[in-house]
């Protein structure tokens, strides 16, 4: 095959997957919509503990966007994944924005009425009235952390010429986990924490996120394996553009 025939091909390849009609991609895009909202409204700034183990709450449903990215890379392509990640980028700067917007509005005095000790309007505050470094540092994170998921991904898809999924998952995953987990905790809690629990908190929510993609390793196989039978794709990133800004897929 000449050069120019090959590139015909490639061509033709792309179209014919741009055209190609998903039938669950939208809702793979908004279940991890949904995950990186909750969990940067809800879990972000909590610390949990269980006898002597200490880590951050968020860490039990976080990394099923994870999940969902390995899902996404693997079945549709690192482009099709990083455009879910700009959505959920935005789904997580709007929510913040409208957080602090309502909890910033002034109250109606019949509204903000004494809940015992403490006035509704400041319950509020507290529950979703989010510090912006805390929000900044969530995002920004949740974005390049997602991004490097993906990348990682179908990098070692090509390299591993589609075999040993787990190896993916989990390589992935460590990379990507780490990158939001080196930005996100300094980024929102250092100064605040005292040293040795932000380390503690960050050292140990890297293990779970990390154990706990492994642990769901079966079930990504098996939605691996559903999707690209019932999409009928099975994208190879040879000649992707991975460029991290664009929404393009």
């Amino acid at each position: 095959m000449t050069p120019q025939n090959a590139l015909l091909e490639k061509i033709e390849q792309a179209d014919a997957l741009s055209a190609h009609r998903f039938r669950y991609y939208d809702f793979a895009m908004a279940a991890t919509c949904v995950i990186v909202v909750c969990s940067n409204i809800i879990g972000a700034g909590k610390v949990a503990q269980f006898g002597a183990f200490t880590f951050g709450a968020g860490v039990l449903f976080f990394p099923l966007s994870y999940v969902l990215g390995d899902v996404l890379t693997e079945v549709y392509g690192y482009a099709r994944a990083r455009r879910v990640v700009w959505a959920a980028f935005a789904a997580a700067g709007f929510a913040a924005a409208m957080a602090a917007i309502i909890t910033n509005m002034p109250p109606a005095p019949e509204w903000n009425v004494d809940l015992g000790g403490v006035d509704r309007q400041t319950a509020f505050a507290e529950n979703f009235g989010q510090a912006p470094r805390i929000v900044f540092a969530s995002v920004v994170a949740m974005w390049a952390g997602e991004l490097s998921n993906a990348y990682v991904m179908a990098r070692m898809k090509v390299w591993t010429e589609g075999r040993l999924l787990w190896t993916r998952t989990i390589g992935s995953t460590i990379a990507g986990q780490g990158v939001d987990s080196l930005i996100f905790y300094p980024l929102a809690f250092a100064g605040v924490w005292k040293p040795h629990l932000l380390l503690t908190v960050m050292a140990t929510n890297y293990a779970l996120k990390v154990g706990w993609e492994a642990a769901l390793t079966p079930l990504t196989y098996r939605i691996v394996w559903l999707l690209k039978r019932v999409e009928g794709v099975d994208v190879y990133d040879k000649d992707t553009d991975f460029t991290p800004f664009s929404v393009r897929s």
